[in-house]
């Protein structure tokens, strides 16, 4: 090694918060930190944001978040809005025909329902509300991965200590960029991402930058996030598991412009065919549809895994084809692809000392079918988010920290357990008849269909009491708010103000910026009786 290829001594540096993956969890954690104002730096190892494909549906309460933060009207103006389900089944003669047609979104359950608009937008109203609150405080640093934590586990419990010491290492633009599934193809592929890639491309990247002798730093840090996916590089130093099983599902996704006679392409459709499989449609922004395809065709191998080089466009779309039959459908513009096996996996454990915090895909992982990846990902972070802020400025005690677990731990469960059903009960074969045990019911799929959107709208969390939730009330005191129940987010009504009459949806009122309310419902105050009540309650 010449005296000019000798790696130089890394760079140190402390900071409150680092944040490791620019996913929509890593930018929710990071919009938290810049409206508290915490000390935050954010790294990705690819070099952009993602501009096409991945996820794409946005439920009730990823809107009432995104409006607490002040950008729902964004998303809300940009993407196609979700309004009917339809179900498509085969009758007697094999044939497929619409047999239900019901709301996407139970009716006053929200003010908002579900859209769909694709992750780059997300990730581009996330940045620009970062920017807003931090000035250029808090910027994503790309091209940067992770390659050594460490956890000083003496000063796990001092306040102002900067216990977790990570190295970072810059890639290069080339090392940065991800391979493409389909060499020289001009369509985007997310199989890079997917679940059918087996490891990560970490350890040859850091192989290579040290070979050339790449920039290195350590960042000292009072705390970390890990938003970085399934295949989590801070999951893996922490010597945390993902805990499940896979299917034999596999299934293909493509967003493409259609050419088609099939009647709902632009409405939500859940089809299953007699023989070759299921269909999902989500009919996209700028006229794109969305299909989720089952590849009844592609089988896993000894290993327990599908062979990825065997799937193309060409072989989903094929499959799409058939299972829409005698529908025709075609495309000439595709604007993304990839395939996944479904599997459900839940993390050993959710943090480190309460020092290192894992979120989203990188503590459980599921079928996309049902919209709750990037949705339940930035409800993680949303909830973990202002505990760390207020915590990081000394505002609130640590002993807060081990809620994040507790409450989130048990949404990961319950949504597991809700896609290892949903998941079979899309993918089986449906019954010719009520003596037809092996197959589905479509019954009961279309019941799973609805349980499953109440669950998916993310607005029947339920935290259980602790030391950020009282103990039940009793049933007198719950007379008094019989529609607030404890450990549920504040459900939105209009309300009137008291001071100028204007109506509000109550949910405006309450933005997200680390500060609490008391709520007061202030009756006629021109009563003198309840004036007086009001005034000692301020007063106290």
């Amino acid at each position: 090694m010449t005296a000019d290829t000798a790696a130089q001594p890394a760079q140190e540096s402390n900071v409150d918060v680092l944040i490791i993956g620019a996913g929509p969890a890593g930018l929710m954690a990071a919009a938290w930190m810049a409206h508290c104002g915490v000390s935050t730096r954010i790294v990705d190892k690819r070099n952009t944001k993602i501009f096409c494909g991945q996820a794409d549906g946005l439920q009730c309460r990823s809107l009432e978040i995104f409006d607490s933060l002040g950008f729902a009207d964004r998303a809300w103006k940009e993407a196609n809005h979700m309004i009917e389900i339809c179900m498509w089944n085969p009758g007697t003669d094999g044939v497929i025909r619409r047999s239900d047609r019901i709301p996407d979104t139970i009716v006053g359950l929200s003010r908002f329902q579900q859209i769909v608009l694709h992750q780059g937008r997300i990730e581009r109203f996330f940045l620009d509300n970062i920017k807003k609150y931090s000035g250029d405080g808090i910027q994503v640093e790309r091209g940067v991965l992770p390659e050594e934590l460490e956890i000083d586990e003496s000063k796990v419990e001092d306040a102002e200590a900067y216990p977790v010491r990570v190295t970072l290492r810059v890639l290069t633009e080339e090392e940065a960029t991800p391979e493409q599934q389909v060499s020289g193809s001009k369509v985007s592929d997310g199989i890079f991402r997917s679940n059918l890639m087996v490891g990560d491309d970490e350890d040859e990247l850091i192989r290579k930058s040290k070979a050339r002798a790449g920039e290195s730093e350590v960042v000292h840090a009072k705390y970390v996030i890990g938003c970085d996916g399934a295949r989590s590089w801070t999951r893996r130093a922490l010597g945390f598991e993902l805990q499940g099983e896979a299917t034999d599902f596999i299934w293909g996704v493509m967003d493409i412009i259609p050419i088609t006679d099939f009647p709902d392409i632009r409405m939500r459709c859940a089809i299953h065919s007699a023989d070759n499989g299921s269909l999902m449609v989500i009919p996209r922004e700028n006229g794109l549809v969305r299909l989720y395809i089952q590849l009844k065709e592609v089988t896993p191998d000894a290993s327990g895994r599908a062979d990825k080089s065997k799937i193309t466009p060409e072989i989903i779309f094929g499959a799409a084809q058939k299972i829409l039959s005698p529908y025709k459908i075609e495309y000439k513009y595709c604007d993304w692809w990839t395939a996944y096996q479904i599997g459900q996996r839940v993390g050993t454990s959710f943090a480190a000392h309460n020092r290192v915090f894992l979120a989203g895909d990188a503590v459980h992982t599921h079928s996309p079918k049902a919209g709750q990846g990037m949705n339940v990902s930035m409800q993680d972070t949303f909830n973990l988010g202002w505990k760390i802020a207020l915590v990081a400025k000394g505002i609130a005690p640590r002993s807060i920290l081990p809620t994040y677990e507790s409450e989130r731990r048990r949404v990961a469960q319950d949504l597991i357990d809700f896609d290892h059903r949903f998941a079979a009960l899309f993918s089986g074969r449906p019954a010719k008849d009520v003596m037809d045990a092996e197959g589905v019911s479509m019954e009961e799929f279309k019941d799973a269909f609805l349980k499953g959107n109440l669950f998916a709208s993310g607005l029947i969390v339920e935290y259980a009491p602790g030391c950020l939730v009282a103990e039940s009330a009793g049933e007198e005191a719950k007379k008094l708010a019989s529609g607030l129940p404890l450990g549920m987010r504040f459900n939105s009504f209009k309300v009137l103000n008291q001071a100028c009459a204007r109506p509000w949806h109550f949910q405006e009122r309450l933005k997200a910026d680390g500060r609490f309310r008391v709520v007061l419902f202030a009756g006629n105050v021109l009563n003198e009786e309840q004036k007086a009540r009001v005034k000692k309650f301020c007063e106290d």
